[in-house]
């Protein structure tokens, strides 16, 4: 069965951040994802997470300077240094809270920048991030992001991250593949899963338009669950939405996966 995982930065917002990992707990889920966790103290999310019994099973590194609008460092020409030390420190939290795997972004080089310099320096972004993690039991993810969203970000769709993986020959480097940005990059979700299960560690889903419940509509979910089922896969399935109204109002759909009120009542 796919094994669900709350994205607690985007979900039960009902509740004080601290607090998620409680109300994903009783909503059935049996781990949950961040995006940010790091204005929290890490020793609290540990506690949270010891108390529920459930791990956090993906986490993204600092993206940069929010204020400016930055969505990762790991392909910024000339920020290799802050890169490094936003590492070190994402290590050391995801260490003590238990997270084994590490979302890191590319982030949106500049224009005026040779694309071939940024994917080389991302590359070796890349390598120095997953032997710092390596002795930690650390997975370095990389994530296509749609250029719809998000413009000019530096991984242009499922092939294009592969290319990456292909290159940084590291074995505790995989891919982190969004159903919902794979469907806006104009990508057959379920067509590259399929192509690339292989180097597939953690999926995550939304629902188009709108970014809610991952129900069916432009992509096809009861297809695309369909087949991460029959390949076998045992990652987690990151429920990275925001609900339309309440969260757990809007749980049915995951109810055949033991998670919602109405799983706990049958």
């Amino acid at each position: 069965m796919i094994r669900l995982a709350a994205n607690i930065s985007t979900m039960f917002g009902e509740h004080p951040f601290e607090d998620r990992i409680a109300a994903a707990a009783q909503a059935g889920f049996r781990a949950v994802e961040c995006q940010f966790p790091y204005d929290c103290e890490a020793a609290t999310i540990k506690s949270r997470l010891r108390e529920t019994g459930i791990p956090m099973v993906l986490m993204n590194a600092p993206r940069g300077d929010s204020r400016r609008g930055e969505v990762g460092l790991a392909a910024l020409p000339g920020r290799e240094a802050e890169f490094r030390d936003t590492i070190g420190r994402a290590v050391k939290y995801a260490s003590e809270i238990g997270c084994k795997q590490l979302h890191v972004m590319a982030g949106v080089p500049a224009q005026l920048y040779d694309q071939d310099i940024c994917r080389q320096i991302f590359i070796d972004n890349i390598r120095w991030a997953a032997d710092l993690g390596k002795d930690r039991g650390i997975r370095i993810m990389i994530e296509a992001i749609n250029r719809v969203d998000v413009p000019g970000y530096h991984l242009n769709g499922a092939d294009d991250a592969v290319s990456v993986l292909n290159a940084v020959e590291r074995p505790n480097v995989a891919l982190q593949f969004d159903a919902y940005h794979s469907h806006r990059m104009g990508e057959k979700p379920v067509k590259k899963l399929l192509e690339y299960i292989g180097m597939i560690t953690h999926i995550q889903v939304s629902g188009f338009p709108g970014r809610h419940e991952p129900l069916d509509g432009d992509i096809p979910y009861r297809e695309f669950f369909a087949q991460v089922e029959a390949t076998g896969y045992d990652g987690w399935v990151g429920c990275e939405y925001v609900p339309k109204t309440d969260t757990v109002d809007g749980l049915d759909w995951a109810a055949e996966y033991g998670i919602g009120i109405k799983a706990h009542s049958e």
